[in-house]
């Protein structure tokens, strides 16, 4: 292991709110060794973002990983000219031009018909109502398995992030992960005769077109809704719950003063969807005076990152008008986010804009208490709110 101080936390406390102990690890120990991790925590903003780039020591490519254990080796596991390569194919799929031109449209379509549904309610869980259905319809398209129902986009993909995120070994968790890329695998091989014939934009035609491997077909298309659906779709809750919770806020948005670009944005920095990025160390290396041996185990923690004070003012604070460009919620270095183009359209200018103008008089329902949970992964649980029908 590295030669990192050691910082100990209380496992289910840092899952249900994480930040004061990486404050804590910031102030005192910025790069960690947390025995109930097993790895090293890097936590400064800085740190993250230079180190991250230095792939020939902090590996992507991780053999024995959760990830490629359990999803197949995908792009997000590979460094150099075999990630980029592997990005390169699926870029036609997520590029600006092509979500501009072909998503976004597709996306408010479907915000509209689910808002078109859901308006007379009332009173919803917008996580389950919304956000959840929303962000599954749209990665359906983006991915081009439209074979799927709604529902299993969402349990498979939460399946895979809690198979990979499952470092205490809890073997319920592993095998819900194998059930769901065993799905996942099968609506592939379904979707494969009907967009040889009909190839479009989605992730799984362009990769086909461009001969990528079978086995990373199936590894690219698994990572793409691991992350492509709890982003957005926890994105979408927490942002609203933000904005209720500080009507201050929504009140800049609403007049003019900010735009939802800018509410996505700090909501992604205060309250970081994807919070850690693993690495694997490739060869001996001193940071910092840490020293690091090869096959340790590094998190960069990106909503630690996101919140340190030498790079943020009151940083725990949720405010829209903050200058927000050194946030690294989408990544640093050469892993940045490849739908990063995609959540942003989705989430700010379809999903928030929408869910404002047609639920009105949107708040809490004080009924039940919100709960948000995750460190690896964070977002809400659920959102209850009510509004005026009519």
């Amino acid at each position: 292991m590295s030669s990192a101080p050691h910082f100990n936390i209380d496992v289910p406390s840092f899952w249900a709110d994480p930040y004061p102990a990486l404050k804590q690890m910031r102030r005192e120990a910025p790069i960690a060794f947390v025995p109930q991790l097993g790895s090293t925590i890097f936590t400064k903003r800085d740190d993250i973002f230079t180190q991250e780039k230095r792939i020939d020591v902090f590996s992507s490519h991780q053999p024995a990983g959760l990830m490629n254990t359990l999803m197949g080796h995908n792009m997000m596991r590979k460094d150099g000219e075999a990630h980029m390569s592997e990005r390169a194919a699926m870029f036609p799929a997520v590029s600006p031009r092509t979500v501009r031109d072909t998503w976004s449209r597709q996306f408010q379509a479907h915000a509209d018909r689910i808002l078109d549904e859901l308006a007379p309610a009332g009173r919803a869980d917008l996580c389950k109502a919304f956000a959840l259905p929303l962000s599954a319809e749209c990665l359906k398209d983006i991915t081009g398995l439209t074979n799927m129902r709604y529902q299993d986009m969402d349990a498979w993909s939460q399946a895979m992030i809690d198979g990979i995120a499952n470092y205490t070994g809890n073997k319920e968790v592993e095998a819900r992960c194998h059930a769901a890329t065993a799905g996942i695998d099968a609506a592939i091989d379904d979707m494969i005769p009907v967009l040889t014939k009909h190839p479009n934009a989605s992730i799984l035609s362009v990769l086909l077109a461009a001969g990528q491997p079978m086995q990373s077909v199936r590894a690219n298309i698994k990572l793409a809704i691991s992350g492509g659906q709890n982003e957005p779709r926890d994105a979408i809750s927490g942002t609203i719950w933000a904005l209720l919770t500080h009507p201050e806020q929504l009140a800049l948005v609403q007049g003019g003063r900010a735009k939802w670009l800018d509410v996505f944005e700090e909501y992604a920095r205060w309250i970081a969807p994807i919070g850690m990025s693993p690495r694997r160390v490739a060869k001996p290396w001193i940071y910092n005076g840490v020293e690091f041996e090869p096959e340790d185990r590094v998190f960069f923690m990106f909503g630690s990152a996101n919140r340190d004070e030498a790079c943020f003012a009151d940083p725990d604070t949720f405010d829209i008008t903050r200058n927000t460009s050194k946030s690294i919620a989408f990544g640093a270095g050469p892993h940045y986010c490849a739908g990063a183009f995609a959540s942003r359209a989705m989430v700010a200018d379809v999903a928030l804009p929408s869910i404002v103008a047609r639920l009105k008089n949107l708040r809490l329902d004080d009924g039940e208490p919100v709960r948000i949970g995750g460190w690896a992964f964070r977002g809400l649980l659920n959102l209850p709110v009510k509004w005026d029908r009519g």
